[in-house]
């Protein structure tokens, strides 16, 4: 049933693009060529096993195979893995591998998946991905067994290439993976191998003649150029220095670019990543620790401003923690519609009146790179109920992170994503356990509820698709009452690239597609 809605709003969205007049490429791929592709940030390193994120993960996914894919059809296809079957009681998925190599000729085995799956589960910041995964065995070398805890009704969504890199362990099984030279200097098994990088300018990957897949990829080339500039990433497009340009979010953007004939753009291909946008409580600190302070701040926020203005109707609203759309969403929730007169009633009566200079308290934000605007709109809003917004800016990612995960901070906005299914994108920002000082995109609200975990834990082993979207609807209505977070909106993604880009979508996991089926007209 969930296959068949979710390949139904695939339809339908295929169907609307059509009728928006956004090209759809039907023509014979063309192999040769270079495609140029913006990337908005300094690369760090290229081993999404130990690091979640579009920054590594956009190129990474093009350099790593993993167990399957996903298709724009929702369906979990063939990838190093040219079969898999659970067993009879969902405890264990059994993965048959193909024949296929690493970069460096030496022959992708089982012990390099199990490898692979055991690191991701203790290294990467996600640790509800793999955290029902107890071992996996292999029997030989082209049969892996993953062997499970607990039912895991998200581990095929798991094994998909944004998630689960298959690494070589006679490269990266020696020492710390975390300063292993590889991950900027990476060994896959994907469709492109790493010509050159320089992490603040450049990411050129060529061809992998030795793909496992027949005849694929399609380009010789695949060039990362990094701009951090928006202008100057929307004037590289303009002037045709780029082809494509993932994840652009700002509207006026977007509405500049769609002017130009040789540029199309859709939103497609970002469902599965669920990006909401949210403002997020230190729920540890006064007063920030009363639920009633966090309700009336939330009856203060005018969403519907933040959709029809700030957005220009080009976003959705968020309306609590899963985003629209998808499968397990609900809104069946407290809508906090902007009420002002009950948000200041609700601030007297919780005990923080105004003094003399119509200040109840100051209130400091900082904001991860992107959402700017929604952190100076909360700043002029909040003040029409007596609460003074402190902005104090990152100088860079890792600022923030330190800040807002060790709880040096009254409040956050940033964009989180859902991750294609609740246990790996969701639980993480909710679930008591994932408190963990020093780790970015974990429960950095500090919120703890065992009532929610009791929850959680149990939607994470459920695998009837409709006992697991009750199981949801009930974790939204709690957390959207307890209002740990306030949800503005899911950011408008949107993908820019030149007509002549073929296949610029094949997946609902956007630009983090393999990167095998692009191809340049040329």
């Amino acid at each position: 049933m969930l296959m068949k809605k979710l390949w139904h709003v695939t339809i339908c969205s295929t169907i609307m693009l059509f009728l928006l007049g956004a090209p759809l490429s039907f023509a014979e791929p063309q192999k040769g060529g270079t495609l140029t592709v913006l990337h908005n940030s300094h690369i760090p390193h290229l081993n999404n096993a130990i690091r979640s994120g579009t920054t590594t993960g956009y190129p990474a996914t093009k350099i790593f195979a993993s167990p399957v894919r996903l298709g724009k059809d929702y369906e979990f296809k063939p990838y190093l893995a040219k079969s898999w079957e659970f067993s009879e009681d969902k405890l264990s998925l059994t993965l048959h591998l193909v024949d296929a190599k690493f970069h460096d000729g030496k022959p992708i085995t089982s012990k390099d998946v199990a490898f692979s799956i055991m690191t991701i589960k203790d290294k990467h910041p996600f640790k509800t991905m793999f955290a029902l995964v107890e071992k996996v065995d292999t029997p030989d070398e082209k049969t892996a067994i993953i062997r499970l805890s607990d039912r895991h009704p998200a581990l095929l969504m798991a094994l998909t290439p944004p998630l689960c890199p298959i690494l070589p362990e006679h490269v990266y099984g020696q020492g710390d993976i975390r300063n292993n030279p590889a991950n900027t200097n990476p060994v896959g098994s994907g469709p492109f191998k790493v010509a050159k990088f320089k992490s603040d300018e450049y990411l050129i990957l060529e061809r992998n003649e030795d793909f496992f897949i027949p005849g694929r990829p399609y380009l010789d080339k695949l060039i990362f150029r990094i701009i951090t500039d928006s202008s100057n990433r929307t004037l590289a497009m303009e002037n045709q220095e780029a082809d494509m340009y993932p994840e652009i979010s700002t509207v006026q953007n977007i509405l500049r670019l769609r002017k130009k004939d040789h540029l199309s753009d859709t939103p497609e291909g970002y469902s599965l990543i669920g990006p909401i946008a949210w403002l997020e409580f230190n729920v540890k600190k006064e007063p920030f620790d009363k639920k009633e302070v966090r309700q009336a701040i939330a009856f203060a926020l005018d969403r519907d401003f933040v959709i029809n203005v700030l957005f220009k109707g080009m976003a959705a609203k968020a309306t609590g923690p899963i985003a629209p759309g998808t499968p397990f969403y609900s809104d069946e929730v407290s809508m906090y519609d902007v009420d002002l007169e009950k948000a200041n009633k609700m601030l007297d009566e919780a005990g923080y009146p105004k003094n003399s200079d119509g200040v109840r308290f100051e209130m400091t934000i900082d904001a991860e790179n992107h959402p700017e605007l929604l952190q100076q709109y909360a700043k002029a809003q909040l003040k029409n109920v007596g609460i003074k917004v402190i902005e104090r800016a990152s100088p860079d990612f890792a600022t923030w992170a330190d800040r807002t995960s060790n709880g040096n901070h009254d409040a956050t906005i940033n964009v989180v994503y859902n991750w294609g299914d609740p246990v790996i994108g969701v639980h993480r920002t909710y679930i008591t356990s994932n408190i963990r000082p020093g780790a970015p995109y974990s429960n950095t609200s500090q919120y703890s509820n065992p009532e929610i975990d009791s929850l959680l834990a149990d939607a994470a082993s459920e695998m009837n698709t409709e006992k697991r979207k009750a199981m949801y609807k009930r974790f939204q209505q709690i957390i959207v009452d307890d209002a740990p977070l306030i949800y503005f909106n899911v950011t408008p993604y949107h993908l820019i690239y030149n007509n002549k880009v073929g296949n610029p979508v094949t997946t609902p996991w956007g630009f983090f597609q393999p990167g095998d089926e692009l191809y340049i007209n040329q």
